[in-house]
């Protein structure tokens, strides 16, 4: 049997300025532009390897050890596009194999909860594409492949790139203008960091696009977010971005997010992603800025409670000092801090912040986070030779 295998990682982004409500829902056309964070790889990650051969008989997926239905209309839209792509290079080239007919064999796996909050679908649509796309050799770039991961997930576009990644919404009804591109590289701004907690490891009971649908029929909130200050933050974050700006680039974060939960929350009946425990977190990440007087820390929340706080390694010192002694007991911290450095931070909040924080220090805020993942900013899709396929027999190792 001859088999061709190929095999990709890619990234969790974490919007900043968010997507929410489609113009277009076959189409995964939004209804207003976006902006993320690419957040590396060694922490959170999609594995997919892909294979095709003449010899399968159907189109499989394995996702986390499981076999999984192929018959989404949002997969089966992305596989069309992609054997399209494939069959005008082999109409263009008889010497290729007719790999467009071939029936392929797709294996997956996270390294993070799946359907958390946790942009995992947006991994897991990056990864399907550009696997496909190595094992079918496809010039496109990644814009042009970024339309394709959009029609999955619409978060998945901007997964493709590194670094700071904008989904321009375009205007056309045929969504091909709708695509992903490059603000700014990781080398532009490598001091960006971040902490996620993750509040809830469990699928969370309103799905992104069930809360889509519902806030774009029955928000009028959404109507002022998507009309007039969503266009205005996308050119602002933008510039923040470029120019490095944190200042900016935080307060226009915890905007969007507060922006974004307030269109749940007008939704009918309402949309509750974020929890007590949420709250406590944008609580004290407020009163931290105050203390400093200036923003060291920006928080933002998805579809789900799980905080993502972003700051820059120069304020590590003052920030992870209020978090660590309160979180502690938490697991995560030892993956990238040495016990030197959290003994550092616990002995900076002991002397410096204690004190002067009691009333915003909840000492129960561990018991509603399970876990913490130190991160931050990274690469786009890698190509690997780590292969989750049998290259003799098409299936899972």
């Amino acid at each position: 049997m001859s088999i061709h295998v190929a095999s990709i990682t890619a990234p969790v982004n974490i919007a900043t300025l968010k997507y929410w409500g489609k113009r277009d829902a076959d189409l995964n056309l939004p209804t207003n532009s976006s902006i993320s964070v690419t957040l590396s790889q060694d922490d959170l990650r999609t594995l997919t390897s892909a294979a095709c051969s003449a010899q399968f008989t159907e189109d499989k997926l394995w996702l986390n050890g499981e076999e999984e239905s192929l018959g989404s209309k949002r997969t089966q839209d992305c596989l069309a596009d992609l054997r399209q792509m494939r069959q005008q290079m082999e109409q263009a080239d008889s010497a290729l194999e007719p790999m467009s007919q071939w029936k392929l064999h797709i294996v997956s796996e996270n390294n993070f909860p799946t359907a958390a909050g946790l942009a995992s679908s947006a991994a897991g649509f990056a990864a399907l594409v550009t696997a496909i796309a190595k094992l079918y050799s496809l010039p496109q770039d990644m814009s042009e492949l970024s339309m394709v991961a959009r029609k999955g997930s619409g978060s998945a576009c901007r997964s493709l790139f590194g670094g700071f990644v904008a989904w321009e919404m375009g205007q056309l009804a045929d969504g091909t203008d709708s695509k992903a591109v490059q603000v700014a590289s990781r080398e532009q701004w490598p001091e960006m960091k971040a902490v996620i907690l993750v509040v809830s490891d469990e699928k969370k009971d309103t799905s992104s696009t069930q809360g889509m649908q519902l806030t774009v029929r029955t928000s009028d909130l959404f109507q002022e977010r998507i009309k007039t200050v969503v266009p205005q933050r996308f050119d602002e974050m933008k510039r923040a971005i470029v120019a490095r700006d944190f200042e900016m680039f935080a307060e226009l974060t915890m905007k969007d997010s507060n922006s974004f939960h307030a269109t749940c929350l007008d939704s009918y009946p309402p949309i509750f992603y974020i929890n007590d425990t949420s709250k406590k977190v944008i609580r004290l990440c407020h009163a931290i800025n105050a203390y400093f007087n200036r923003n060291v820390v920006a928080y933002t929340f998805d579809a789900g409670p799980n905080a993502v706080m972003y700051y820059l390694q120069e304020n590590e010192s003052k920030l992870l000092p209020f978090f660590y002694p309160l979180l502690s007991t938490v697991e995560g911290w030892g993956t990238k801090f040495t016990a030197e450095t959290l003994q550092g931070f616990e002995n900076t909040f002991n002397t410096q912040y204690k004190a002067d924080f009691p009333a915003m220090l909840d000492p129960k805020l561990a018991e509603g986070i399970s876990r913490i993942i130190p991160t931050q900013v990274g690469t786009g899709p890698q190509e690997t030779n780590e292969c989750l396929i049998d290259p003799a027999t098409g299936l899972p190792k």
